[in-house]
Order: structure tokens, then sequence, then C-alpha cells
């Protein structure tokens, strides 16, 4: 077979593992019809000597049987397996030991093909069988508060399943639905109209939202005169009068510039739909709910309940005729399922909010607004972040931890660890530059996907900063080691090209033959962590290539040098191997959401 060009047979598109898992499955079903619900486990092997996978199904089908009266042991229940199993050439032999395991061997041609097809292709995804119109809701933070530490995981884990989801192929919408509307915003432009009473002339200087924040909260919540006039400004507001629409303007623009500050330092991709976006659409919901009887009174407000009769209701509009949060997030999967066409529809935010998104979907689809048969909704919940006292993360005066500032902390100690390393007198001051920032934003991302999200994770800068262990740090030495070994060798694609093109790579070392094997489960590893949007598992996959690299590298010579220093000899397809395994990292990186540099 000509090497780059496999038919969809060999290419096995959806993964080595998903193949064998699907004709191990095959086996079972055919050897044990009787048998249902029973869970197939196919993993990669931990040792070389028992195969390359294994398949573990025999013992839990032989308690199944046994609980049914039929005594068959583990060996038998395997042998029986094997005796249904359709092989085909991914496959090279299986073998029944001790106490009913299947062992696997794979095709190390098959394999090699798809580092060929890597190289000459790229990394691609898995096949779509339907492109999906995702719509992902991540971030938000509220209009006139600065960003802080509370809004990192939202903003990092959001970022990451959306670059998951693009190098899928679906169309993806990056939604920020910001805190813009509401009561408080009735006490800003009270304040505003007082401090600035010229501001539809001229643009008020406030460069502090913060404090100008605070400000106006302490005389709402001290003077009651002050009180009266910011109520009456919520109802000006809400009618969208000129005059206070420009003022909300006014102060909503000097937040989102300041928002955006923190997403350009990330790498944000994101589109604004804050609660205002909705109002039109919260007026026509609570018309037409009413109108269909959805809506009961209680003490003055107009609540719906969900399919569930016992569970929280929504409050959908207050005692004093405003509308909520939850009037807003109603409005909002209605018009992402009616506008955007939205087939999935992802919420990431803290785990305490998962009893108000169920709620939300339950009364949405009491409403049929949402279908779950059409329709996939999914709250991506995670833990908080937590100082190294183990306590929720806060600077030393007790406040939140400003966001800008974090990521200056982190700026100031990545240049600390490179000047450490005396990087800063063999690079240029703009690589210098961007590696400071490669580690600094990418050491706080690292940190936070590479715990599993429903989990609290302690944020601690001197782990990871660390350049051993799972750290961005070492992945990126890691990254920028193996570009400089193909940069160094004077290798070019067009080499390493025709190197795939004519199949020209020899396993003859035991360490080649796990790298490669690693490297070919990239397609696998995606389609789990897209079935859990859980990017550790991502994490863990990109830190296992990383450190196989190195023991490959430690006892394979990629190139050979005489005594003064001169290169003598080059294992192209060694250095095949090596771009193979850049180019994963590149992307699993780039999916995390951290920038790579080719010198640090």
């Amino acid at each position: 077979m000509h090497a780059g060009k496999l038919n969809d047979e060999t290419r096995m598109k959806k993964g080595i593992l998903h193949h064998l898992s699907t004709i191990f499955e095959q086996a079972v079903a055919l050897a044990f019809p009787d048998i249902v619900d029973i869970l197939v486990p196919v993993a990669p092997s931990s040792r070389p000597q028992f195969g390359d996978y294994q398949c573990n199904a025999a013992m839990p089908i032989s308690n199944a049987l046994k609980n049914r009266g039929i005594k068959i042991d583990p060996m038998n229940v395997a042998s029986k397996i094997l005796e249904y199993l359709k092989t085909d050439n991914v496959v090279e032999k299986v073998d029944v030991v001790a106490p009913g395991f299947l062992n696997i061997w794979v095709s190390k041609a098959i394999c090699k093909e798809r580092i060929f097809d890597l190289i000459l292709n790229g990394i691609q995804p898995p096949p779509l069988d339907k492109v999906k119109t995702v719509v992902v809701d991540f971030s938000s933070p509220n209009i006139a508060k600065e960003m802080h530490v509370g809004h990192l995981r939202s903003t990092i884990i959001g970022d990451s399943i959306c670059r998951l989801l693009e190098f899928m192929g679906h169309d993806v919408l990056r939604i920020n639905h910001v805190g813009d509307w509401g009561t408080q915003f009735g006490m800003l432009i009270a304040h505003l109209k007082e401090k600035f009473p010229d501001y539809l002339t001229k643009s008020p200087p406030i460069h502090d939202l913060q404090s100008f924040y605070k400000e106006s909260k302490s005389r709402f919540d001290s003077d009651s005169d002050f009180k009266s006039k910011a109520y009456a400004c919520v109802i000006k507001l809400q009618n969208l009068d000129p005059e206070y629409m420009k003022a909300w303007n006014l102060i909503c623009d000097v937040s989102r510039k300041e928002f955006q500050k923190i997403y350009n330092r990330l790498d944000i991709v994101i589109e604004e739909r804050g609660e205002s976006f909705y109002q039109r659409h919260m007026v026509e919901l609570v018309r037409d709910l009413e109108t269909r009887g959805f809506l009961e009174y209680d003490e003055g407000r107009k609540v719906m309940f969900g399919l569930e009769a016992d569970a929280i209701p929504l409050t959908i509009v207050k005692s004093d005729g405003g509308f909520t949060y939850d009037t807003s997030d109603l409005a909002a999967i209605q018009y992402r399922i009616q506008q955007d066409h939205a087939t999935w529809i992802i919420y990431v935010t803290d785990a305490g909010q998962a009893t108000h998104f169920k709620v939300i979907q339950s009364c949405a689809e009491k409403a049929g607004i949402l279908n779950r048969s059409l329709v996939k909704v999914v709250h991506v919940g995670f833990g908080v972040v937590l100082g190294e006292d183990k306590k929720k993360f806060k600077t030393r005066s007790g406040e939140t931890v400003k966001l800008q500032h974090l990521l200056d902390e982190g700026l100031r100690r990545a240049e600390e660890k490179l000047k450490e390393k005396n990087r800063h007198t063999v690079l240029t001051q703009e690589e210098l530059d961007s590696a400071k920032e490669a580690i600094a934003y990418g050491c706080i991302k690292y940190a936070d996907l590479s715990h599993n999200r429903i989990n609290d994770y302690v944020f601690s800068f001197d782990a990871m900063l660390e350049d051993k262990g799972n750290t961005a740090v070492y992945l990126l030495y890691a990254y920028t080691r193996i570009r400089s070994i193909v940069r160094n060798a004077g290798i070019d694609i067009k080499q390493l090209n025709k190197v795939a093109e004519c199949g020209d790579l020899t396993i003859s070392h035991d360490r080649e033959w796990k790298l490669i094997k690693v490297l070919v489960r990239f397609t696998d590893t995606i389609l789990k962590v897209v079935e859990s949007l859980s990017l550790h598992h991502l994490c863990e996959y990109v830190y296992e290539i990383a450190t196989t690299f190195s023991e490959f590298y430690d006892v394979c010579y990629c190139i050979e040098k005489n005594e003064a220093g001169e290169i003598v000899k080059i294992d192209m397809g060694r250095m095949l191997l090596c771009e193979a395994t850049a180019r994963t990292i590149e992307k699993c990186l780039n999916i995390l959401g951290i920038r790579t540099v080719t010198r640090m």
C-alpha cells in the first residue's frame, strides 16, 4: 500500500481504541446474546509483554452468568469471545491469559501508516457524523465590576471547549452572557447624573469603574432618597429612554474595554450578548407564558414551575414588575434554539449553578421551547479556585484577586524563572517576551485544565512554574527541545514528506514503538474529551507524549556527531517521529489555549 493514501478501513478514522472496542463489543454480543448492559472495557496495556491493548470483559461476564446460575470461568468466557472476534488487518494477534484477559497486539504497519498520514496531511480530527451548531456560554463577568479570579475557570475552560469543538468541525458560537442589565444600573446611572451632570455632551472620566460602583452602592444602601432616584432610573432605562440609554452605554463601554484587555492577553475570542440583548425577547416570552397559563402568582411575583412541580420555581416577573436572571436565561435558551438554531448548548459555570440550569431546562421543555431529542443541553460545572491555605483564593487583605493583577504576577514570575536559567543571555528581547507570555499565561491555564474540573484546585505559582512534572513549563520546554532537534539537523518538511511517502520507518527499538503507540492514540483521546468535556484527559495525554518522547530520545539516537561536533549521520525515520511528536504536542496545547514558542 502506498504510504499516506489510506483507504477507509485502514485509516480507522475514529481511532484504534474505538475500532478495537467496536469489534470486541460485537464479539461479546454474538458470543453472549443474552447478556445486556455489560461494559466491554478495552484499554492500552501498561506492559508490552501483555500486548498493546487489553480487553477485560471476561470477568464481569462470568460474574453475570454466575448470578443466573450458569457457571463459566473467565478463561472460557475469554476463549468464546475470541472465537466470535472478527479480526482484520488492524489486529495482529490476540492471546487469552489467566485469569481471563484478552491481550491484543495491533499491526505495526497500520500504526506507521497513521504516522505517515499525520506528516503528509497534518493532524486531522475524527470524522463528524453531523456538524452541530454549538452555543458555548462562558466567562460572563458583570458590567461595572473588574474581572477577578472567580471568572478565571469559566473563561479558560469555556475557551478550550470552543477550541476543541472548532477543531472537530462544529459551528461554534462563543457567547459572553454578561450581566449588563438590572437594578444596579439604576444606581450607577443616578450616581453618574449627579457626579457628571454634563455626561451627555462631555464623556465622563470614569477610569476606575470599580470605585465608581462602590461609591454608588454605598449611597444606594445608606441614602433612601438616592435609592428612590436609582429605582426611577431603572424604569427609565427599561423603557429605553435615550438619555438613560446613553448613560448605560457609557458605563458598559468602559467595562468592555477592560474585559477586552484580559481577553487579548489570554487569546480569548468571545461575542458579547448580555442580559440586555434579550430585553425585547423577555417581554415577548413573558406575554406568551402568561397567555398559555404557565405563570403562577406567588406573593406578588409571577413564577413558573418546571416539569417537576415540587422543584424550585423560576421567578419570571418580580413584584415590582422587573425581570430577573431567570427571565433572561429562559429567553436566552429560546433565542439560541429558535434564532441561532443551536443543536448543542453548553453552559460553563461553577458547579453551584447546576440546579438553576436544571430548572431552566425543565421550564423550557415544559413551555415547548426545548425538545431534548433535537437539542442537547449540558452544564459544564467546576469547583472553585483555592489559595495555598486551602481556602477561597483571596488577597492578603481579604479581597477577591483581580484577574489583571494575577496575570501581571504571572509575567513577573515567568521572567524571573527564565532569567534564573540565563535565557535572557541567549534569547532576543522579542523571544524573551514571547517565552515569558507563553509560560505565564500557559501555566495559569494548564494548572486549571490539568485538574478534573469538578474538583476545587489550589492556585500556586510555585507549583505551576516547576519545569518538572505535569506542568505547562515542562511541556513548553519539551516542545521547544523537539523543535530544536529538527532545526539543528537542518531537516525541512519536503525531506520528511519524502520519507513518509516512501514508508521509510523501521522500528528497531521498543521505545520507538512505544512512542508510535502513544501518538496514534490522539484521535481516541480527542473523542474521550469531546464525550466528557473534561480537558484534564487531554492534559494527561500530552504529558504522556512528552515523557514517552524523553524516554525515546534518551536511548534512540536521531543525529550522530563526530568529535568536532559535525553531523555525520541522521536517522530520518526517527526525525519523522520527532516531527510527528512536535505536531501532536502543538495541537494539544493549541486546544488547551496555550501558545507555543520555538525558542525558550
